[in-house]
């Protein structure tokens, strides 16, 4: 079974930006539309151009600001990766609680920390579901135990390769 790797770090950065560009357009416009149609003036031709014009409006803006996001927190998790000389859940953890930190920045130094403890606890939380699934799946490719009454029946021991 071939295992996922990830682009190496440079290349990753770019990726995860442009992944994260574009779950802001398509998460945007799905929710801008329903913005729009919501408050618009009433006819339904009316609905529509106001969603229209919401999704043109902000789409966008809700885009760049999820690229802004992938790309610091990548940026970040990089630069642990090459500190640290491991991958593992604690880099994405750190990153994700330094983006949110820095990203507050500019509203003070409560709302910087508060950031910071909310972006730790939401990727804990994410990689500890990543880590859950991974060994739930992991269970169903144990070899099976054999319960026997009698040991009799298994045959002989088997001698090992000397290695």
């Amino acid at each position: 079974m071939e295992e996922y790797s990830r682009e190496p770090c440079p290349w990753r950065i770019i990726d995860d930006c442009g992944g994260a560009f574009t779950m802001g357009a398509i998460g945007g416009a799905v929710f801008q539309s329903i913005k729009g149609f919501r408050n618009a003036p009433s006819g339904m031709n009316k609905r529509f151009v106001g969603s229209l014009m919401a999704i043109k409006q902000r789409s966008p803006i809700i885009a760049g600001n999820f690229a802004i996001w992938g790309g610091m927190f990548s940026t970040i998790d990089c630069t642990l990766i090459h500190f640290r000389k491991k991958e593992d859940p604690w880099n994405s953890i750190i990153s994700g609680a330094a983006t949110g930190g820095i990203l507050a920045a500019r509203n003070g130094l409560p709302a910087m920390a508060g950031s910071a403890i909310i972006g730790g606890i939401l990727l804990a939380l994410i990689e500890g579901v990543g880590i859950l699934f991974t060994r739930i799946q992991a269970d169903q490719f144990k070899p099976p135990t054999i319960m026997v009454d009698d040991p009799s029946q298994l045959g002989p021991p088997q001698q090992g390769h000397p290695s």
